[in-house]
């Protein structure tokens, strides 16, 4: 991106605002689908470039149809958005052989519509695109030495882990969906090669895309009042575009600093966008009644990613801000 000032944009931003045991006991249909994919063990071996990106990097973006895609355009605007299927892995070569790509985003997964309940329903289709797809990304960059980042899920823990936030580091302990399971999956696979995982929770921002937290929990006759880590998007893509810069490996929660329940959402949606909203409290105790598969909700710890220099605005600033765009 030729001129592109990155001290201006988050200004502006602000303005705005293990593997084997993972799959022990698992579906043998997963384990044989793994199987086919043994080859990468020896993938483990293979250097990535690590030099920073170039001005004229030329990215590349599977998932353009998506809500984060959407999102990533913005900081991305030249990127080569190809409609193809990352479950394809013969499609995904030639479009990585025909574009010549330096950066391949994996902005495309499953998470169901209109929530997660949908995977429990879905669950080759699930696992196809949150599992293999990813997989056959490592194989096509692996391949041909292209740096690659995979956007996560957080959606894989539960609790605060003594208030501190699960790190990095800790290993996922929440299996209550097919959902979670998928992205715990291939969050641990991916954590063996140089991959940059961005992990994401529960996704908002300040407009009216149905895919938004606030856009969806608006809807909610009962809204949950469980503390949650939650990803403020503006934030994300500073995090984003700094660690790709960079080009950084590893595991990130991209998450805003403390926590906050879709409830208090709620309530100070009701209190700054429409005076009339109704909605009733849900404990966790209750969930089960109005819910198929169980949720996620953690604490996540974002101490990584604030060592790398960015800075993400408090979970409950943020929720502000977008809500205060929405009137």
């Amino acid at each position: 991106m030729c001129g592109f000032s990155f001290a201006r944009f988050e200004r502006e931003v602000r303005k705005v605002r293990k593997v084997c045991e993972v799959w022990k006991g698992i579906d043998c249909v997963i384990y044989d689908t793994l199987s086919t994919v043994h080859f990468l063990v020896s993938l483990s071996l293979l250097s990535i470039p690590t030099h920073p990106s170039s001005p004229h990097s030329r990215v590349l973006i599977f998932g353009g149809r998506g809500y984060i895609a959407g999102h990533l355009r913005s900081v991305f605007p030249t990127a080569v958005f190809p409609q193809v299927d990352i479950c394809d892995a013969r499609a995904v070569g030639k479009i990585l052989d025909l574009e010549k790509p330096d950066v391949v985003i994996n902005a495309a997964g499953k998470t169901g519509k209109p929530n997660v309940d949908w995977c429990e329903d879905h669950k080759l289709e699930t696992i196809l695109s949150n599992v293999q797809g990813p997989l056959n990304l490592l194989d096509a960059c692996s391949k041909r030495s292209i740096y690659w980042v995979h956007i996560g899920s957080g959606c894989t823990y539960e609790g605060d882990n003594g208030g501190s936030g699960f790190t990095e580091k800790d290993s996922p302990n929440f299996t209550g969906s097919f959902y979670s399971r998928s992205k715990l999956w291939i969050d641990q696979i991916l954590k063996d090669f140089p991959v940059l995982q961005l992990r994401l929770r529960m996704p908002f921002d300040g407009t009216s895309h149905p895919r938004n937290l606030i856009s969806k929990i608006k809807h909610y006759p009962k809204v949950l009042d469980e503390q949650n880590s939650l990803t403020y998007l503006p934030d994300f893509l500073v995090a984003a575009k700094t660690l790709i810069a960079k080009r950084k490996t590893g595991i990130y929660n991209i998450v805003n600093p403390g926590t906050i329940s879709p409830y208090e959402i709620m309530v100070r949606y009701r209190e700054i966008v429409d005076p009339k909203h109704v909605f009733e409290r849900l404990t966790l105790e209750n969930l089960s009644n109005v819910v198929k598969a169980g949720r996620s909700n953690c604490m996540l710890s974002s101490e990584k990613i604030s060592q790398e220099g960015v800075k993400m605005l408090p979970v409950s600033e943020a929720v502000e801000e977008a809500l205060k765009a929405l009137v």
